[in-house]
């Protein structure tokens, strides 16, 4: 029970919020928040910065910084040989257009702090005494008076100039960004002092909320003894995953060498430049990885298990000076208590080493790859959210990069005004009741306990090395600490700042464990090393995991290919390419060790049982055999009979390679047992079956098996399977009416992508639009205004009691843009009666583009004397895919105005409006 002889703070109602409004909201006052702050600023935007803590001294640089790890400075190290760097140490899967940013403006960033005060080291003819640490490139810059780096910082924020645009509220906790039409429009939270609600109205809204420190638990057992600040419990992560901003590398967790028994990192990066290193108990130095990576990390641990371990950071061979000038820095930058616990230990740098050992697992898209996907102007896929600092995704960005990137997020940012619209109730609602839940129980149980609780499951079933079976029963643990959060009690601001804390690590803790299941492969080094998928898979893996809020509240997942790069790698070439979407991620069947059918041992002389679920898995030289039998059988043209076996082999191996020839081959009897193969227990299986249906579709002859199997594929829980089974059922026409209308309820958006166009393949004119306005995926109702303009073009539909046109009126008042554009342009196609060219005239005049293209679209299909004036006007309008669809529209009208406007935009800036009017006439 909580212990607080505090009365439970009153609920306040959302009537009483206090309303902030700014051009620029930053969330965080730390590294990237405060750069972000004062460019924004000095772009000419009022900023409001908001802080939980206090941001005089908050964030990761709240005592200061030993080091720069990233300075590439002009004449020591050059931003192509960074970006290789980068790139080798993340196993190439980076967008290197990020990370080239900070290696082109990190010396400028440096500059600029320099201008503002913060010290870094330079020799005696007032050069930047860069270090090398790693085998290749120098980047390391000291800072010998780092500990005043945030005090600078907070002064700079201070200045009158600085005041006047910079309004900074401390103690103000956001849990939720708001959104409106797509973009972010503000945020709401809670004063931790008071307990008063806040809302903010934005122009533009930055993330720059730190990593998610808070995620597994030290092995001292303290919440808050963490590598990373303790306060960075995944806020960001959490907010903008809500918001429906796409994270990725999720499963590429931070993992750092620390002092054993002190949650403070050794500091090989200050201490190499003056001949400290790491050794193991032998003295010998061991690690062979060129860069701080996962793979450095995977050795380190080898070490530290190894009966050569412990492992330690060796100090004991310096000299006097050397060790002296170590103190002075280590005992007073980052963790100043680090000489008061080697002074309780009774060790001193000179007569003993460090030891060393390893962090609890976090997520840091600034020492590994794990935050918010960016672009390269600290972007995220939501239109006016950013992300920056530790909370992005831009790999080993550390803190110039955080620097850089806010720099970049105010920049971009600035030039956006408040949101003048209602601020989302339901989005209100949903974070006042998150915020003050635990005040309607007081007396439930505290959050110490229900954290240590969620972090205990995070270490015993996330933390590598990981299995699918040990994420499997993390991913039922956070479900089941759903009930737990909820009952969590709370009397004042403070414990529901901690409360709120606790649902952001849940979060982040679901979306790593579902994240790192996704991934079938080990990367990383020590980062993703998944036992059951021990090998690097380049064929099927060389991809960013990103991963998303759905519409209907489930996390899904997208493989995207890394994008060409711009700094050629001799080791990885990517190709870009075409993203491969995942849907949702289910756990692995751990309900039972091994079958509750089967005996738990099986006798040599019995046969081998086939292939099930929890049958153990066959000796490795076993399947090399088989898929080398499958090969030579490859080369014989065999008949479906002789691949039977191999497709029902134990091994998931054998199966996806039999599925391979069965697909090269082509016996009979190829589709309904490619059919089967999408019914497998292996993920990897069903993907190859899906695969092969969708390649071979137009030779499987369209059979009634083929047709059960497929319809019978419609009900397994694999998304991608039932997606593929209705793309084949509709290409084959093997479908109904009835059969595809059951998959519109379907909870992945690819599926009911599919199911509406396999509708449009049998004219299903009713069933889409009866279903069409209902859709909670815009993206699903973007296709059905496409597929209610498919099914009823030509017709020429004259009275909006026609069922498509009511559905594509509905469709016109959408309040996402995307999905009123393409129910306008479908209405070219079905026709545009009276009452609706009256409305797309109007459209004409929408904020978005491209409702304004469709509306004149729209009117290619209306009645010329509304019509052609109206797209006569539009060849005005300032966007030139506007303009090209309304010449397109005036093609369609053989009237004398119709050809006078036509003439007139033949002089038009743009090419394509200028070739289309040119050849209309």
């Amino acid at each position: 029970m909580t212990t607080s002889a505090h009365p439970p703070l009153e609920i306040p109602s959302l009537a009483e919020a206090e309303e902030l409004t700014c051009d620029v909201l930053v969330i965080g006052g730390g590294t990237a928040g405060t750069m972000a702050a004062l460019t924004a600023a000095e772009h000419g935007a009022d900023v409001l910065l908001l802080e939980k803590a206090h941001v005089r001294h908050s964030g990761a640089l709240a005592m200061g910084m030993d080091g720069v790890n990233n300075a590439v400075i002009p004449g020591r190290a050059e931003p192509d040989d960074y970006v290789a760097e980068i790139t080798r140490a993340n196993d190439g899967i980076v967008d290197q257009s990020t990370v080239r940013q900070t290696a082109t403006r990190g010396f400028a960033m440096v500059q600029r702090l320099e201008s503002y005060g913060v010290k870094f080291e330079k020799d005696e003819h007032g050069e930047y005494a860069v270090r090398q640490v790693h085998r290749s490139g120098s980047y390391v810059l000291p800072m010998p008076e780092g500990k005043d780096v945030k005090k600078v910082l907070y002064r700079q924020l201070r200045r009158r100039e600085m005041r006047e645009r910079i309004r900074i509220e401390n103690r103000v906790m956001p849990v939720r960004v708001l959104t409106s039409g797509g973009r972010a429009v503000g945020a709401a939270g809670f004063n931790t002092r008071t307990g008063g609600f806040v809302t903010v109205r934005a122009g533009a809204v930055i993330l720059a909320t730190g990593a998610c420190g808070r995620l597994g638990l030290p092995a001292s057992g303290y919440l808050y003894g963490t590598y990373e600040n303790p306060t960075n419990a995944g806020d960001g992560y959490a907010m903008a995953y809500h918001a429906g901003a796409e994270l990725t590398g999720i499963e590429c967790f931070q993992i750092n060498p620390l002092i054993k028994d002190y949650n403070g990192p050794a500091c090989a990066y200050v201490a190499n430049p003056f001949g400290g290193y790491q050794v193991n108990r032998h003295g010998e130095r061991f690690v062979d990885s060129d860069y701080w990576s996962g793979q450095m990390m995977a050795e380190f641990a080898a070490e530290v298990a190894s009966d050569r371990g412990p492992v330690y950071l060796k100090l004991s061979h310096l000299p006097e000076e050397s060790i002296s000038a170590l103190e002075s820095i280590l005992h007073s930058t980052e963790r100043p208590t680090r000489g008061t616990f080697h002074e309780g230990r009774g060790h001193d740098y000179r007569t003993h080493d460090v030891e060393m050992h390893i962090s609890e697992i976090g997520l840091c898209g600034g020492h590994s790859a794990s935050g918010v996907r960016v672009d390269d102007h600290a972007r995220t896929t939501v239109p006016r959210l950013y992300a920056a600092g530790d909370l992005a995704c831009v790999p080993h960005n550390y803190m110039i990069g955080a620097f850089v990137f806010g720099d970049l997020a105010g920049a971009d940012a600035a030039q956006y005004r408040p949101y003048e619209g209602e601020l989302p109730a339901d989005q209100l609602r949903d974070a006042h009741e998150l915020v003050y839940r635990p005040l309607r129980n007081p007396d439930g149980a505290p959050q110490p306990q229900v954290e240590y609780k969620l972090r205990r499951f995070v270490n015993d079933y996330v933390a590598p090395p990981k299995s699918g079976a040990r994420l499997s029963l993390a991913l039922e643990a956070f479900e089941r600490m759903r009930a737990d959060i909820a009952g969590m009690g709370a009397r004042t601001p403070h414990e529901l700042m901690r409360c709120a804390e606790v649902t952001f690590i849940r979060d982040c803790a679901e979306m790593a464990a579902r994240a790192s299941l996704a991934r079938t492969e080990s990367r990383w080094g020590l980062y993703h090393d998944r036992l059951d998928h021990p090998a690097r898979d380049d064929v099927s893996w060389f991809h960013h995991l990103d991963l998303h809020k759905s519409p209907s509240g489930a996390m899904e997942f997208t493989a995207r290919p890394v994008a060409p790069y711009l700094v050629p790698i001799e080791d990885f070439t990517p190709t870009g390419g075409p993203s491969r979407r995942l849907g949702e991620i289910h756990p692995e069947n751990v309900a039972t060790a091994g079958s509750r059918e089967l005996a738990p041992l099986v006798s040599p002389a019995e046969p081998r049982p086939t292939y099930s679920l929890t049958a153990p898995a066959p000796a490795a030289e076993e399947s090399s055999s088989r898929l080398l039998e499958l090969v030579a059988l490859a080369e014989q043209e065999p008949e479906l009979d002789a691949l039977r076996p191999y497709l029902t082999d134990p091994a998931a191996a054998v199966r996806r390679e039999a599925v391979t020839v069965l697909t090269e081959t082509l016996p009979t009897g190829t589709g309904p047992a490619l059919a089967e193969a999408l019914r497998d227990p292996a993920a990897e299986v069903r993907t190859a079956a899906a695969a092969s249906l969708r390649e071979l579709v137009e030779t499987l002859p369209p059979s009634p098996a083929l047709r059960d199997g497929l319809a019978a594929a419609l009900a397994e829980p694999d998304p991608v399977v039932r997606a593929a089974a209705l793309d084949v059922l509709r290409a084959l026409r093997l479908g109904d009416a009835g059969l595809f209308a059951r998959s519109l309820s379907d909870h992945d958006t690819a599926v009911r992508i599919e199911a509406v166009r396999a509708l449009v393949s049998v004219d299903a004119t009713a069933e889409l639009a009866h279903a069409a306005p209902s859709d909670p995926s815009r993206e699903v109702r973007v296709t059905f205004a496409k597929a209610l303009g498919t099914v009823a073009a030509g017709r020429l539909l004259d009275t909006p009691a026609e069922p498509a046109l009511t559905a594509l009126t509905t469709l016109a008042d959408d309040p996402d843009a995307l999905v009123r554009a393409a129910a306008y342009g479908a209405l070219g196609t079905t026709g545009c009666p009276a009452p609706l060219t009256a409305r797309a005239v109007a459209a004409l005049a929408d904020a978005a583009w491209q409702v304004r293209a469709g509306a004149a679209t729209a009117l290619s299909a209306a009645d010329p004397e509304t019509a052609v004036p109206a797209l006569a006007k539009t060849l005005a309008d300032p966007n030139a895919d506007v303009r090209k669809a309304a010449v397109l529209a005036l093609t369609r009208h053989r009237t004398t105005d119709a050809r006078a406007a036509l003439a007139t935009a033949t002089a038009d800036s743009d090419a394509d409006v200028r070739a289309y009017a040119t050849r209309a006439l």
